[in-house]
């Protein structure tokens, strides 16, 4: 990595549902000539059932989402990512902060012996960005997207997730962070809202920065 420019080989994409991480992933993996990993969500065959009723499959729809997930990272663990960069639309602890939410006590308590065994064993992103919006602006995103297994979502779950991930972040310290504010930020429509941050991801990121779409920039 030079002085003047940051070129991460391997960027996570993160942030609570509906905030738009893979359509960005995808965009920015088209504008950066680089391979794009996509969480496998659909494939989940508990994930309609959770939804209808989050206690009762709470843990099968986590317990399957880590597992997959760790069976792709370790995919990508054993290819050279310095080959070409790699853009996901997931960090691989995106699992712990929705079974914090999803899961009751002693589930929690047995999906957390599981997970240090495996995250040992997971490849860090050189950068993860962290889209970052409110509650409302979510829901509005939900919505407008329209998939039918998410009607059942509501404003308290979506803002359990908020809260939960913001706390992850606020305290996570394994990357460069970028955390984007993108409540008034619309990549799909506006090029210049995407262009500014992947001018942003060029910069030299050490510890966490923070982008607003007026630009200002601050790091802690």
């Amino acid at each position: 990595m030079s002085q003047d420019k940051f070129e991460p080989n391997y960027i996570a994409v993160e942030g609570v549902i509906g905030v738009g991480k893979t359509t960005f992933a995808g965009m920015l993996a088209a504008a950066l000539d680089a391979e794009e990993i996509r969480d496998e969500i659909f494939n989940n065959p508990f994930l309609v059932d959770f939804y209808k009723n989050r206690k009762r499959y709470g843990f099968s729809c986590q317990l399957y989402f880590l597992l997959t997930r760790f069976q792709q990272q370790q995919q990508l663990q054993t290819r050279d990512l310095f080959a070409k960069r790699t853009i996901a639309d997931y960090l691989f602890a995106r699992d712990s902060i929705f079974a914090s939410v999803n899961l009751p006590d002693r589930e929690l308590t047995l999906y957390n012996k599981i997970t240090p065994i495996l995250t040992k064993d997971v490849p860090k992103p050189d950068l993860v960005i962290y889209l970052q919006a409110s509650t409302p602006i979510l829901m509005q995103r939900i919505q407008k997207r329209n998939f039918p297994f998410e009607k059942s979502i509501d404003t308290d779950y979506i803002k359990a997730l908020n809260k939960a991930y913001d706390y992850f972040f606020f305290n996570y310290s394994d990357s460069p962070l970028l955390v984007v504010k993108t409540d008034n930020i619309d990549f799909e429509s506006t090029p210049q809202h995407f262009n500014d941050l992947v001018n942003q991801i060029h910069k030299p990121i050490s510890g966490k920065k923070y982008y607003s779409p007026a630009g200002d920039l601050t790091t802690i």
